[in-house]
């Protein structure tokens, strides 16, 4: 079984603007490249899973998305030399009641089909309670929620808030390597 880093898309793994779908609105978060890079040469899966509701809202496309995530690979390999193992999307509006946007754990489920997941030696990286919730309800073991915010929802048991990638990098080589 392989362990696993999952990190949400806007807002971990690039700054969020808002239904960033342009590769030159497309801007990776500081220290990101040598996070990465640290769990790679431990041998964790990194897997991308993201709520991209723009689509059902009609600001872009599927292909769109595509293209950006293609941009987002070729960049991270032309850096590092590798890119994330796989992206999961969820297009749908939140009314729509799917099973796979967040804090369902349709992706979730989708990777571990796919993959073959210790989710005991595994973590959840994302920027909102959604996050949180989908990793808690997968019964993903770690869960950092990067952010400035004082954590309100008592039922967020066992997560840790981290202000800054770099913060979180310094955890997880601590606690995780």
């Amino acid at each position: 079984m392989k362990k696993c880093a999952f990190f949400d898309r806007d807002g971990v793994i690039n700054q969020d603007l808002g239904y960033v779908y342009k590769a030159e609105d497309f801007i990776f978060n500081q220290g990101l490249f040598e996070l990465l890079d640290t769990l790679k040469k431990q041998d964790y899966l990194l897997l991308v899973i993201t709520n991209q509701s723009g689509i059902a809202r009609g600001y872009y496309t599927e292909d769109e998305l595509i293209a950006l995530h293609n941009h987002m690979q070729q960049c991270l390999r032309n850096t590092l030399g590798f890119g994330f193992d796989k992206i999961y999307f969820c297009p749908h509006l939140p009314t729509q009641n799917c099973q796979c946007r967040k804090p369902k754990i349709g992706m979730i489920l989708s990777a571990m089909q796919d993959f073959d997941i210790d989710l005991q030696n595994s973590f959840f990286i994302g920027d909102k309670i959604t996050d949180m919730q989908c990793a808690m309800a997968a019964n993903i073991n770690g869960k950092f929620l990067l952010s400035t915010q004082e954590l309100e929802d008592k039922s967020l048991q066992n997560v840790q808030k981290v202000a800054t990638l770099e913060e979180l990098h310094s955890i997880i080589k601590r606690n995780f390597i």
